[in-house]
């Protein structure tokens, strides 16, 4: 019962700060600001999240608003971003060139711990800017109202 307790009380709190991370999110200059983290060597959640950032860009274009979009690559996650190993690489280059408001971020933190695990630096997508620590971006990025998640 208290097992059952903890998971529905971490729903409920996961919703209210969602709910409470959307109203934050539309600044006043009227723009929609997502950030999604993506952390999982998994193509099938890269995948996902750039039918997220797509799907988002386009429902507010729809309706004559605008959206910001930041993905935000670390740990395995970062695998999403290096040339040699993205399975979605395609993709990515293809939203370089169409959406503009979706911008990617790697983690140098990650970058360098792969470079010590594997003796060379992993190379990265040009598309990608680097950023010191990748969750720190996201953090920085909720404390200035942006809606963070991760699917």
């Amino acid at each position: 019962m208290r097992a059952y307790r903890r998971a529905v009380m971490t729903v409920l709190g996961a919703a209210a700060l969602l709910i409470a991370g959307y109203t934050a999110t539309l600044a006043e200059d009227g723009v929609h600001r997502l950030a999604i983290q993506i952390s999982d060597n998994n193509p099938q959640k890269m995948n996902t999240v750039l039918n997220v950032a797509a799907n988002v860009v386009r429902h507010y274009s729809s309706k004559g608003e605008e959206a910001e979009v930041k993905i935000v690559a670390f740990n395995l996650g970062l695998h999403m971003l290096r040339s040699d190993t993205s399975p979605v690489q395609k993709r990515i280059k293809s939203f370089g060139e169409s959406m503009p408001n979706v911008t990617f971020h790697a983690c140098n933190n990650t970058i360098q711990g792969m470079t010590k695990k594997e003796g060379k630096e992993p190379p990265i997508l040009p598309v990608a800017e680097i950023v010191p620590a990748g969750v720190v971006t996201l953090m920085e990025l909720n404390e200035a109202g942006w809606t963070i998640i991760r699917p």
